[in-house]
């Protein structure tokens, strides 16, 4: 194995480590003895890449935000799809939604240069590009929509208090089609995806 090659392996056992990590015990109570441990590595090489385990978090936020993106593709003219495909990213990567979710709760607002922090902007004003434009019923405010339409999307992924009782598998699947036919059908009442001709549709 080349040099780089065992940088990259390292670097890689460190960042899957923090994760699991994070997710199970957000960022103040995450130890980085125990992350190093996990990754077959000492303390010393953790902090030689990240130099501190706020910035090892930020850095696995960043690329999260990036996954989700991808994943999901916002698409200011259909809200509602977009919806359906977050629920669907946070159903099959739930360790994620909890790693991103201690983020919201530690980090608050964040920073000039926080990952979500210039996620949010960037969605907002496509989201006001979309108003503008016609697409999108102008009367909301761009970050409202923002947040109405997270909420809804991940309304059910920790609601494990009512999914106890789901027997089967194909129980659970059915499940959780139904969830997700409601999150679409909610967010198409308040935020109706721009039909043929490009406008909203206002008595959707």
């Amino acid at each position: 194995m080349s040099p780089s090659a065992a940088v990259d392996s390292t670097r890689d056992r460190i960042v899957g480590a923090a994760k699991a990590e994070f997710a199970r015990y957000g960022i103040a109570g995450a130890r980085v003895d125990r992350i190093a441990k996990n990754a077959k590595t000492g303390k010393e090489r953790v902090y030689a890449y990240f130099r501190s385990k706020e910035n090892l978090y930020r850095y696995i936020a960043a690329e999260e935000l990036a996954a989700i993106a991808e994943a999901t593709q916002m698409d200011p003219t259909d809200l509602p799809g977009y919806a359906g495909r977050i629920h669907d990213y946070f159903v099959a990567h739930r360790a994620n939604y909890r790693l991103m979710k201690w983020g919201r709760l530690e980090f608050g607002g964040g920073g000039p240069g926080d990952p979500t922090r210039e996620t949010i902007a960037r969605k907002t004003e496509q989201l006001r590009y979309a108003q503008r434009a016609g697409h999108l019923d102008s009367e909301w405010d761009p970050r409202d929509i923002l947040v109405f339409v997270d909420q809804l999307a991940t309304a059910w992924i920790d609601q494990t208090d009512l999914t106890a009782s789901i027997g089967s598998a194909a129980e659970g699947a059915e499940f959780l089609a139904a969830r997700r036919a409601a999150i679409v059908a909610a967010v198409e009442r308040l935020f109706p995806a721009a039909n043929a001709s490009g406008g909203w549709r206002a008595d959707s």
